[in-house]
């Protein structure tokens, strides 16, 4: 039986089962596009949709388009953030606007509603955080996007944190696979949990750092 293992992100279990089948075609589907010649579009258009309504990550189809035409990795990160930013909007904008309607399908369809129900005790105060862990991890993108707009999180800041944590993951695989290339695909493909937590860890600590800089030129100043 095959199985398609992206680290947790995608990965699509042999499971009998006809959510597992449709996951798989899905797969199987975004995975041909890497050698298609409108390439570029289809990830532009996976990467746009996957932000708010679609299960595979765009990772999928931006690994083989970069390994075979590594000159063109950041384009492709480029092309991936961008798309992934304005999918996101969108989804912010099914939370103001939609969310009784399509926004709730959404989350019930892919069993992440009760999700939902436990971020309302958390948004308030960590929404700005929530945001950038959930654009560099394997945690729903799309329930990110959603509840920022339900909650209300500040638009600029939710835009922002969108922008550090989807280009720190895209150009993050991008750069790996334009220096390594072939070599490291099979280490990103199971380890990019690993990776993307790592980035996220001295992202933030970074901010800290530079609060704590700030604290020390005020006191000192």
């Amino acid at each position: 039986s095959k199985s398609g293992h992206f680290g947790g992100v995608g990965s699509i279990p042999s499971t009998p089962t006809k959510k597992m089948q449709t996951l798989r075609k899905l797969y199987d589907w975004t995975l041909q596009k890497s050698s298609h010649p409108k390439a570029s579009w289809f990830l532009s258009f996976i990467a746009f949709i996957e932000s708010s309504v679609f299960p595979i990550p765009p990772d999928i189809i931006m690994i083989p388009m970069i390994l075979s035409n590594r000159s063109k990795a950041w384009i492709y990160a480029t092309i991936c953030t961008a798309s992934s930013i304005l999918g996101g909007i969108v989804g912010y904008l099914i939370g103001v606007l939609f969310f009784d309607t399509v926004g709730s399908i959404i989350l019930n369809a892919y069993n992440l509603f009760d999700n939902f129900n436990e971020f309302k005790n958390y948004y308030e105060e960590y929404g700005l955080w929530i945001v950038l862990g959930g654009g560099f991890t394997p945690f729903p993108y799309k329930l990110v996007t959603i509840a920022s707009g339900v909650f209300s999180l500040n638009f600029p800041i939710f835009i922002l944190m969108s922008c550090l944590s989807r280009g720190g993951r895209f150009f993050m695989v991008a750069g790996l696979l334009w220096y390594f290339g072939p070599s490291i695909k099979t280490y990103i493909e199971k380890h990019l949990n690993i990776l993307t937590s790592i980035f996220l860890l001295l992202l933030i600590a970074g901010f800290v750092l530079i609060k704590l800089i700030k604290w020390i030129l005020k006191k000192t100043g």
